[in-house]
Order: structure tokens, then sequence, then C-alpha cells
């Protein structure tokens, strides 16, 4: 054997030798997992603590697997598993985390990596979930708690089954820096991986079986789907009191106000006890708020400080950096959940706080521990780092599920099996187009994101911010730095009033969304991407100039990042500072105008000026959209208010009222009901609609009904 075969032996053999034997066996329906090598004992679902939801998941039925298996390839090498998923080219891919400002992710390179966003989609983000989706409908999920990079389309191997065709640069004009790839490749820093395939046929089903493998989508309570306000740094008790008191005069609705790190003795690094000269009694300050309808939710971040009074009782249990020399709990470690968390609720949620903004659990580098910090339960500083936003979700969580109270809060960061955690993931960055982008690609990541607004420097840009807030999961002011106030725009205030009241006034439609995450997988706020009706067609190159164009076709083959699904029923196409009109794709069907009913479109792309008052909103044809009266505070556990049921179109409409008793947990033991509405015409061409009786024994919220035909 000459020297040259010998060493081409030994290649083949060491690649052979190293491929492994990847077998699928389905765990649920349309859910494949695959183990490679020896996986880490901790990984994604064990630190979320994740359980399928069983009951959705075999609702949506069976399906097959939806790739060819022998496409798909594993091998370990130097301790590191090599992944290897087939792409056909006419493929797009979403997801690999919450990205901000791109949605089509084929041909990026990523690293996936918990951080702060810096301004550019590269795998750093707040979420960076190891699950992506094709547009040929199915996904796929790592769940390693390590940096995983991320060659999605981009790398071309030389024995590819559907390379790219060479092109010679000095000739060919249609030469590309970014050849054609046949694949998605990913490298996991570990021994061994689980990996799981969702099946179709769509890729909202695809998303949908994600989201309830990891334990379905998380149902707040319905105050928290009201209007919340963040007030500044070092406010007092009174001067809280004095700020929900101007809301009520004013008549701005407020459901929760958020305290930020004054109300601690100390902070950065925190104490997690009250400042008694801001609050001298906090138990009777929470009960006078919570008397007029005000929730508290309360900022901090977890890193202790010496001056905490548990402090010696936790070091043992702390990691071997501080940040912002604040130790950092093993939160993988009973002795360190039970004091930090049993501080948290003997302190204040037995006094009645609904929840907390958990901050700076993400990055930067340059305040985080570093990836050589070393943590007293084994985990490294990466795998910490990947989970310590769903540790402190998922325990802060634990605390009112006891309780029988549910809780929505804000985060900073989460990740795979975060899906059911009752926390909205925000940041410090404040690009408003951005922020729309990142909306839509929450809906891939299994997360929440609002786009809060803070300050603008005109009324108009404070206007076009307060209109995506008010369709976001999280209808939030974070004023606490600037102060700002809805009213702080005296001109535009008006507007600001009407939009915050319309946010009140949709809650039975906001809420069965959300009862439809949770119970179906359902993103309540979702990519265009995955709605019936829009589909993905590549824009072609035409060699007859002759040719009639096609401008939706054009239209759809880019990425559309400025508008996005509210709901099963509502397309939002914001504007943005500075514009006067935009062009909105409406996919195949008839669509109507939110406000008037009249009709806009049906599969094409149309141009609006709506003016300054209004985000441009449209409804499916045949869709209803269940109102309430407005009110300053979200109902009270069990009140019933009454319903005006909007309907659109002309096609027959179905809808599903979702009710409880908006508060505990008591739908997990069958305490739900989904009402029935249905409108149809009679032989004379009338509408009429009905509603479903209400259950015995079953909450029952609904008071009296009212119809209203828009555009009739």
């Amino acid at each position: 054997m000459t020297k040259r075969y010998y060493f081409l032996f030994i290649l083949l053999f060491a690649f052979t030798a190293n491929a492994q034997n990847i077998q699928w066996t389905q765990v649920q329906p349309g859910v494949w997992k695959a183990v490679i090598g020896k996986p880490e004992a901790y990984d994604l679902l064990k630190a979320s603590g994740a359980t399928p939801a069983t009951t959705g998941l075999q609702q949506m039925g069976k399906a097959d697997f939806p790739l060819q298996q022998q496409d798909i390839s594993a091998r370990i090498v130097d301790g590191k598993v090599y992944l290897r998923f087939p792409l056909q080219k006419e493929e797009q891919l979403f997801g690999f985390g919450l990205n901000f400002q791109t949605v089509y992710q084929r041909g990026k390179i990523l690293q996936l990596h918990v951080d702060h966003f810096g301004g550019k989609d590269n795998g750093r983000t707040h979420a960076p979930t190891p699950f992506y989706v094709s547009s040929k409908g199915y996904g796929v999920f790592v769940n390693a708690a390590r940096y995983i990079n991320v060659y999605a389309g981009s790398a071309v191997r030389k024995d590819s089954k559907n390379p790219p065709v060479e092109k010679d640069r000095n000739t060919d004009k249609s030469w590309a820096s970014r050849p054609y790839s046949d694949a998605v490749e990913m490298l996991v820093p570990a021994g061994g991986v689980e990996v799981y395939v969702f099946s179709g046929p769509t890729a909202m089903d695809a998303v949908r079986r994600f989201n309830l493998f990891n334990g379905g989508g998380v149902l707040p309570p319905r105050w928290g789907l009201g209007f919340t306000q963040r007030v500044k740094t070092l406010y007092t008790a009174d001067e809280v009191k004095a700020e929900a008191k101007a809301f009520e005069e004013k008549g701005f609705p407020l459901d929760f106000i958020g305290l930020e790190p004054g109300w601690q003795s100390k902070a950065y690094p925190c104490t997690l006890e009250w400042d008694k000269t801001r609050y001298p009694d906090p138990a009777a300050f929470v009960k006078e708020m919570k008397e007029k309808g005000i929730r508290l939710n309360l900022w901090t971040n977890p890193y202790i400080s010496s001056a905490a009074s548990y402090y010696k009782d936790l070091l043992p249990y702390t990691g071997s950096h501080t940040v912002w020399t604040g130790v950092v709990p093993d939160f993988t470690l009973p002795q360190a959940r039970n004091t930090v968390f049993g501080q948290m609720k003997k302190s204040q949620v037995d006094i009645g706080v609904s929840g907390y903004k958990i901050d700076e659990v993400d990055g930067y580098d340059h305040y985080l521990w570093p990836d050589v910090a070393t943590f007293p339960s084994g985990l490294s500083g990466e795998q910490m780092r990947q989970t310590f936003g769903l540790l402190v979700q998922r325990y802060t969580a634990d605390i009112y599920h006891q309780k029988n109270q549910r809780t929505y809060g804000l985060v900073r960061a989460s990740n795979a099996g975060g899906v059911s955690m009752p926390y909205v993931i925000y940041d410090d960055y404040y690009n408003h187009e951005d922020f729309i982008t990142a909306l839509i690609n929450s809906g891939f990541a299994g997360v929440l994101w609002t786009p809060e607004a803070r300050a603008s420097k005109t009324a108009e840009e404070w206007l076009r911010r307060m209109q995506t807030v008010v369709f976001s999961p999280m209808a939030m002011i974070n004023a606490w730095s600037s102060g700002t106030k809805p009213w702080s725009y005296p001109e535009v205030a008006d507007q600001i009033k009407a939009m915050a009241t319309l946010r009140m006034q949709m809650m039975p439609y906001w809420y069965s969304a959300f009862a439809r995450y949770h119970f179906e997988g359902i993103p309540p706020f979702r990519s265009i991407n995955l709605e019936e009706g829009f589909s993905y067609e590549p824009k072609k190159e035409s060699v007859n100039k002759n040719l009639e164009e096609n401008p939706y076709a054009e239209a759809v083959s880019k990425e559309i990042k400025d508008q996005y699904m509210a709901g099963d029923a509502l397309l939002v196409a914001p504007l943005f500072a500075g514009q006067t009109s935009r062009k909105v794709v409406l996919p195949k069907g008839k669509w109507y105008d939110f406000y008037t009913g009249a009709y806009a479109g049906n599969g094409e792309v149309i141009t609006v000026t709506p003016g300054l008052d209004k985000i441009p909103v449209y409804v499916k044809d045949g869709s209803i959209i269940p109102m309430m009266p407005p009110m300053l505070h979200a109902p009270k556990k069990g009140e019933k208010v009454d319903l005006e049921i909007r309907y659109y179109g002309e096609k027959p409409g179905q809808y599903k009222l979702y009710d409880d008793d908006g508060e505990t947990f008591d739908y997990e033991k069958g305490q739900y009901t989904w009402r029935d509405i249905t409108v149809t015409k009679d032989n004379n061409g009338q509408l009429k609609g009905t509603i479903s009786a209400p259950v015995t024994g079953k909450p029952n919220t609904v008071g009296n009904v009212t119809w209203k035909w828009m555009g009739k």
C-alpha cells in the first residue's frame, strides 16, 4: 500500500469510526428523539423542569418522520458532537433564538450564546434557543446547555449530494461569494447530546409541537394582560401611590406598577430586603395598592450583597466569581434555592407582591461571571450562563404555583424549556424597528417579547411606540430612568389613552389567544410566515422581460420583518417615526380593516396611509373578535363582564372563547370552559350570531352579549 493510499485509508477509517448510528424513537405524537454519544446529565430541559403537554400533543395526532433519516449524520470528534441535517434548494429556515434584525436564517453562521443583544444577529442573544423551523414543515431541537456553533446552510462539503455549480467569477456575473449549501451543520461542545425532530406537516405544526413538548405556553392572569407602568428607580411608597392616583384621575388604565432597584435596601449587588426609609411598612403598602386594583412587580437581579441578612448561609452555595461584587447562587442546589427564594417568599410574595422583573441574567461578558467560573454543583460557567435565566424563572414561578396564584413578569434571559414560564423578555436595546422583528422571531424561539416604551424624541415616536406596545404580550411603559407617563406628550395624550383603552377592550381576545398558546402551542404573536394563506415563494429570475411581474411573489420572497400576526385573526403592520405610509403584504384570503370592517385586499401588496392616530391592523375573513367594555383595571377573579362580539367579512365565523377565574391555577384541575361563538347567514342573507351556554359548575365570567357586524 502506497503512503498516499495508506493516508486516505486512515482518514476514511477515522471518519467511519466516529460516525454515529442514529436511532430515532417517537416519544410523543410527531416528536422524534435520538441520543448521540453520551449526553451530559445537565441540559436545557432538566434546567427548566419542562414536561410535555401530552394532551395537546395527542390532540395534534400522529405524523411521519419528516426527513430522510439516512441524510442525517452525527459524528463525535475530539469530544464534540458534529451534527448534519439536509436542506433542499428552496427551503428557508427560521428560529435559532430571539433574533432582532433578521427572520430568514438560511446562510447564517451563529454561536448560540446567552447574552444581551449587542446589535448584531450572531447567536448571542437573550434566548439563543437551539431550535429551528423549516419552511418545509419540520423543526429540529438540540437539547444542550452549551454554546452551540451553527452553520445554517453556509458550508459546503466536498462529498455533498447536491453541490453548488462551480462558476468563474471572471466571466459569470451570477457568481456569488456564498455558494449554495445543502445542509445545516452544528457543533456541540460535549461528548453526547439529545436531538429532537418535530413533524409538521406545516411549519406552524412543528412550532406547536415544540411548544407543547416544552410544557405549552404560559397562561397569564388577566391582570397581566392589562397596562403596566414601571416607576423611577428611587421612588418612595408615597410617590408610587401618587402615580397610581394620577392614572386614575386622568382615566388611564393601570393593572400593575413595577418598582425598580430602590425598593431594596441595597442594589448592585442586591439584598432582596425592603428599604425601610422608602417603604417603611411594605405589607401595608402592598395591601393598600391591591385594594385600589394595583398589583406590584419588583425588580431584582440575583447577585447577593454581603449586607443581606442571609448572606453567610448562602455563601457556601455560590459560584467562584462575583457579579458587581455580589455572590452568584448555584440554583441547581436546594440549599441555594431555599435561601434565596425562601427570602423572596417570606419578604415579598407572602405579603402580596404579584411578580418580578429579573434583570441582568443574560450578559454582557464584562460584568457576568466568566466561562472559567466554577460552581459548587460541578456545573461549568458556560452551562450556568446558558440556563441561569431558566433557573430563576422556574423557581420564582414555583413560589406562586404553590400559592395557587398566577404571576406575570419580566426577564432578560431564557432558553429552550422556558415556553411555559410566566415571563416576557425585554432589554436595554431601544430600536423600534428591531423590537418588532424580535416580536416576530419570538414565535420561533418559544418565548415572549415586549416592545416596551421608555421615552421618545418626539410625540410622533411616542405614539408609534405605544401603538405597538398595545399589540404585544405586555403593554408596558418602562420609566425607571425617564419618569415618562402616558400623558407626557400632551399633543398625543388623547390618542395614547384611546390605544390603552383599546388594549383593555380586547382583553377577551388576548386571553383566549394565550389559552390557545397554553393548550394548543400556538404562539400568540408570531411571523406571518406561519400564517395559513402565506406561501413562501422564492423570487425567480425571468428571461422574458415582457412577462407580467408578480409583486406578491417578489414581496413574500423577501424577509417580512415589520408586520406580524397577533392571535389567530389579526395582522398588525406598524409604522415608525417619520413614516406616513407603508406597504402591507396580505396573505391569500380576504382581509378587512380592523377599525371599520372595510375590505382591504386578498393575497396582494397594499399601500396604506393610516394617519398618525392608527396602527394598521387587518382581520381575516370570517373572524370574530370578542371585546369588553373599557375598564381601568382587568376584571377581578370571577367578575362578570359584558361582551361585544365583532364579526368581519363574509365567510361563516367560528371562535372559541376561553374562560376561567383569571387568577388561579384551578384551570389545571379542569375549571375552565371554551364557549363556542358562531356567525352564520340565514336564508335572507341576514347575519346571525350564537354563543354556547355556560357549563354548569364551571367558571362563567360572561355577562350580556351584543353583536356588531363590522362594515355592514
